[in-house]
């Protein structure tokens, strides 16, 4: 940057143009500008008083506590006073509950609200406009950290975490690799066939899928995603729903070209999570080594028990014919897998109690802005499975046991989903009762009296 300004300096003495020595200048201001990130003032110190507590672990809320936040942790819960000074904002809870910040194990960030042809064609301007407005609505919905399963987010990211918008937390993959004619494969037939010097589609070219056959070209991409950020690695293991040139009980990817990419995820000290559905699909995961399932509708008796044996996740979605579905047109294929696939998501939730899987809650919402917007609502059906209590767990301690696999590929150092002292202050204040009245998470506009992540509030209905 100096030599940049050195030059400007040589062009004015030289009597060179003046519009082409006010351009190094601005470039030098603009290098300047976006070398410092954005500053932002310290969080302030909040204490939370007479508040009951939802901890993310715990059947039931505790009885009235205070909670101290300092900078961006949980510094003191106690049931007696704790003293406050001036430069401490209190916030009366009055018998309100607070808990952790809702977790999505299962999100798409660039894909949540737009339609499939946009998501696929773009511009690529448009459509990160559009995941910056879908990302404050995110948190505004108290989903304070997501685990974004596929899509080009690592500017979004970037962008929330430099404070230049706001948003969750966010785990990234990067893009979905997936075999030629996989669910990551949206390419029409007269693309066919592929050489070296054919044009990658825009999913490519910005970061959302990756087509790689062979585990040289699985190496490299996932080597790829790693370069970019990536937290964890996607790869789709199965036939899926919205693809079109994949049956729901084709399995996708040889073992070895799994274990390639597991193989180069634990090298970075993280791990490969796969798309996949069938028994089949899912076995041949677990032998290479894969650590995490999602989706999993169609597992049988045999494939949830080697889960368990294992110790493999399972990353479940609630996923019914219902308002929540994913839109498809009536009669065709993709609407047909789709009720396939749902008719399997009673027996998937039976078989994951039975066996005690570790698992996971996401709502994986695609390319509708009506069903992103009801992702708490999403949260609140899994009462079909389980205790309220059990759900909100399942939506906060235990979704951050999954983000932890990431280990030191975790964007983020600290504890989440826990109310703790020394956690990290992802917390909401909930205008009732959650565990007796979980409808509540259904409506976080009305009922989600303040969001606070890292310390920080973006959220307050109680501000004087």
């Amino acid at each position: 940057m100096r030599s940049r300004l050195s030059h400007v300096v040589r062009f004015i003495r030289a009597g060179s143009s003046a519009a082409l020595a006010l351009w190094l200048l601005a470039s030098v201001t603009l290098e300047r500008a976006w070398a410092q990130p954005p500053t932002s003032e310290p969080p302030r110190a909040v204490l939370f008083q007479g508040v009951k507590v939802f901890d993310g672990k715990s059947k039931a809320l505790s009885g009235p506590v205070n909670v101290l936040v300092q900078g961006n942790k949980i510094a003191r819960i106690s049931s007696s006073p704790i003293a406050s000074t001036g430069g401490v904002r209190v916030i009366e809870g009055k018998g309100r509950t607070l808990m952790p910040g809702l977790i999505d194990a299962h999100y798409h960030m660039m894909m949540a609200s737009v339609p499939l042809k946009v998501a696929l064609a773009g511009p690529e301007g448009y459509l990160t406009l559009i995941a910056a407005k879908e990302a404050k609505a995110t948190l505004m919905r108290g989903f304070t950290s997501v685990r974004d399963m596929a899509g080009p987010v690592f500017s979004i990211k970037r962008g929330i975490d430099d404070g230049l918008i706001e948003g969750p937390r966010i785990w990234p993959s990067g893009a979905m690799i997936s075999q030629t004619s996989g669910h990551g494969d949206y390419r029409s037939a007269e693309a066919l066939p592929r050489t070296a010097m054919s044009s990658l589609t825009f999913a490519e070219r910005v970061g959302g899928a990756a087509i790689a056959d062979g585990q040289d070209e699985v190496l490299l991409r996932v080597r790829e995603q790693l370069m970019l950020g990536a937290s964890q690695i996607k790869l789709a293991a199965g036939g899926g729903v919205s693809s079109d040139h994949d049956p729901l009980d084709v399995s996708q990817y040889t073992e070895a070209e799994l274990r390639s990419a597991v193989e180069a995820a634990e090298n970075w000290g993280t791990y490969v999570a796969v798309h996949a559905y069938t028994p089949r699909a899912i076995q041949t995961s677990i032998r290479a080594g894969v650590k995490v399932i999602d989706h999993g509708q169609l597992m049988d008796d045999a494939t949830a028990k080697l889960m368990a044996e294992k110790g493999v996740w399972l990353s479940l979605q609630p996923f019914l014919d219902d308002e929540d579905a994913t839109p498809f047109p009536e009669g065709s294929d993709n609407r047909e897998k789709q009720l396939e696939m749902t008719q399997g998501t009673d027996k998937a939730y039976a078989l994951a109690k039975k066996y005690k899987l570790k698992t996971a809650w996401g709502t994986d919402s695609l390319f509708d802005p009506k069903v992103a917007a009801r992702q708490g609502a999403q949260l609140v059906k899994m009462t079909r499975w389980y205790t309220p209590a059990e759900a909100l767990r399942m939506a906060t301690g235990t979704n951050a046991e999954l983000l932890a696999l990431s280990g030191k590929r975790s964007p983020y150092k600290g504890r989440l989903g826990v109310v703790e002292e020394g956690a990290l202050a992802d917390l909401l204040l909930v205008n009732g009762d959650p565990v007796a009245n979980f409808e509540l998470i259904a409506n976080p506009e009305k009922n989600f009296l303040v969001i606070m992540k890292d310390g920080k509030i973006y959220k307050d209905l109680l501000g004087p």
